[in-house]
């Protein structure tokens, strides 16, 4: 599959979101596409575009002097600026603020791999000046452009076990897949997180990953996952905060409306891709073999779900849902317009029923079992 012809369903959002006075970020892990999303929309904009990169010392050099009469004489008859890598260049926010703030008509786009180190450098600077836009890997619904529903189908195994990194998705052979997602992860992905600032315990760190990797869609108790990592508990909810800042993880808590029998206080952690996962636990075997295909598909339903919303900016919220005489529902989702759905997922051919107690307390709320059978409804394809 050629990645240059797969478009990313961000793309024109993100070209409408780029009016002068403003800065659009686009955060994402790395290898998710950001460059090849940026250079595509570039090639979409009107007027003279000026393209940096972060990591090139020619660009340090110069955007280092801060000041309005350097940046008039670099931007002279420049439309946009647009910045890869942006969160290599010290005082990122504070230059950006200058440029959008004197240079009135310009237009400004920039790439992070990490909101960790790009928000702290450009976020406060940037407040009522910035649109972020978060890129992750390939969803169904854009793979589904060079995809009939039954190359889909027959291609499920295959995103349950690998994931849709870009370059995942275009390697045919699985052992290419496997060494690609661990060396990946060793080189990219472990090097982000033991890059962040304070990280005294790099080895507690990538444990407590593995753990996680481990009770995907179970709630978990921070105190029982510092003595399995020799942790304390607010080591552990502060790594678990920086993980999700690079885009490995993400976290849903509980949902409550009016109930008072509702668990609101825990969390259930998820992986953006199910390939990050897998190479966590060590684990490629095929689907017959398994046997966490019900974690599996519903990290995978749950992740896909996600990635619709944020790949329309769409102002969706995601929850799960339980009660403390255990009745459960694997996911809520909720609309500015007040709406409630709620979804199970189910691996096999089980038909579960809404449970009593959340269809007396919330009449207008939808519900629906998801399994291999159905799941293109529920994703929208």
């Amino acid at each position: 599959m050629e990645q240059k012809i797969l478009l990313r369903k961000l793309g024109p959002i993100i070209e409408k979101a780029m009016v002068p006075q403003r800065v659009v970020l686009i955060f994402g892990a790395r290898r998710v596409g950001k460059t090849i999303l940026l250079e595509s929309i570039l090639k979409q904009v009107k007027g003279n575009v000026m393209l940096l990169n972060g990591d090139d010392a020619d660009t340090l050099r110069l955007l280092e002097e801060r000041s309005i009469s350097n940046y008039r004489r670099l931007l002279n008859g420049v439309d946009v600026l647009a910045i890869d890598e942006a969160q290599q260049i010290p005082e990122i926010g504070h230059k950006l603020k200058l440029i959008v703030d004197t240079l009135q008509n310009i237009r400004v786009i920039a790439t992070g791999s990490s909101s960790f180190d790009l928000l702290n450098k450009s976020g406060e600077p940037l407040v009522g000046r910035a649109r972020q836009f978060l890129l992750t890997p390939f969803s169904q619904l854009e793979l589904s452009q060079e995809e009939n529903l039954l190359e889909t189908r027959r291609a499920l195994p295959d995103r349950l076990i690998y994931g849709a990194y870009p370059d995942v998705v275009k390697m045919g052979n699985d052992t290419d897949r496997q060494n690609y997602l661990e060396q990946m992860a060793e080189g990219y992905l472990l090097k982000d997180i033991l890059e962040l600032d304070g990280i005294r315990n790099s080895a507690g760190l990538v444990n407590l990953l593995k753990l996680i990797a481990h009770q995907v869609g179970n709630e978990v108790s921070y105190d029982e996952l510092g003595k399995q990592t020799g942790l304390s508990r607010n080591t552990v909810i502060r790594y678990l905060d920086l993980l999700s800042k690079v885009y490995i993880i993400y976290s849903l808590s509980g949902y409550s409306g009016n109930m008072r029998k509702e668990v609101t206080k825990s969390r259930k952690w998820y992986f953006y891709d199910n390939g990050i996962r897998n190479v966590l636990t060590g684990d490629f075997r095929p689907e017959a073999l398994r046997s966490d295909m019900g974690a599996l598909w519903e990290n995978y339903m749950v992740s896909e779900r996600v990635k619709n919303s944020l790949n329309k900016d769409g102002l969706e919220k995601f929850y799960f849902w339980r009660t403390y005489d255990k009745q459960e529902i694997d996911l809520i989702e909720t609309s500015p317009d007040g709406s409630v759905r709620a979804f199970e997922f189910k691996w096999g051919n089980k038909k579960p029923r809404v449970p009593k107690s959340f269809a007396t307390s919330y009449p207008h709320a939808t519900f629906q079992a998801v399994n291999p059978d159905n799941y293109h409804d529920f994703l929208q394809l």
